[in-house]
């Protein structure tokens, strides 16, 4: 990020409104590590994620549903910037090529990292997989927890589910069903 220096000045002057004093010895460092994590943790936006794909689509003679599911992501919500995390399950069906397996985690990776509405990530990644593979179809379900609900005054304990289903997932319900099935929600 370019204005790394304006972040930790903006988190020094945080601290002192918050009442601390940023050279006491446990914050001395924090604008400099905020600065990095926040960078970090928003690299979405500086990158083009068919950059990840490049040399990693394949053509294939396979029209079965390929599903990786229990992805680990972490995002930030957008509402009040704290994490909300979870797991990501992706399904698609090859229309002539595939993807390398390692390339679903890091698409969904790709996404978590801006500042995200669970439900926006999960439309996003699967317009992209659409778009960039043109699949006969594609299904994204999130499973979040959401910080912002559990650590403010509302307390609450929950999950978040999301999905996004385009082409077959969509228009045929047993490939909506196959897929949930092999996720395991049925």
């Amino acid at each position: 990020m370019k204005e790394r220096k304006e972040i930790e000045r903006l988190i020094r002057k945080l601290l002192i409104d918050m009442g601390e004093d940023p050279q006491r010895v446990g914050l001395r460092e924090t604008p400099q590590r905020y600065a990095e994590m926040i960078a970090q943790l928003t690299a979405g936006y500086r990158q083009d994620p068919k950059e990840l794909l490049k040399d990693a689509i394949f053509p294939v003679r396979y029209d079965q549903m390929i599903v990786v599911k229990d992805i680990l992501f972490h995002s930030l919500c957008e509402h009040h910037i704290i994490p909300f995390f979870g797991k990501a399950h992706v399904g698609y069906i090859p229309n002539g090529k595939v993807i390398g397996m390692s390339k679903i985690p890091q698409i969904v990776e790709h996404f978590s990292r801006k500042l995200q509405l669970q439900e926006r990530m999960s439309e996003e990644i699967a317009d992209f997989l659409m778009k960039t593979l043109k699949p006969k179809g594609v299904g994204v379900v999130l499973q979040g927890f959401h910080l912002c609900m559990a650590m403010r005054d509302l307390q609450k304990d929950a999950e978040l589910i999301t999905s996004a289903v385009k082409g077959l997932f969509r228009s045929d319900p047993r490939t909506r069903a196959e897929f949930l099935q092999l996720i395991g929600r049925s």
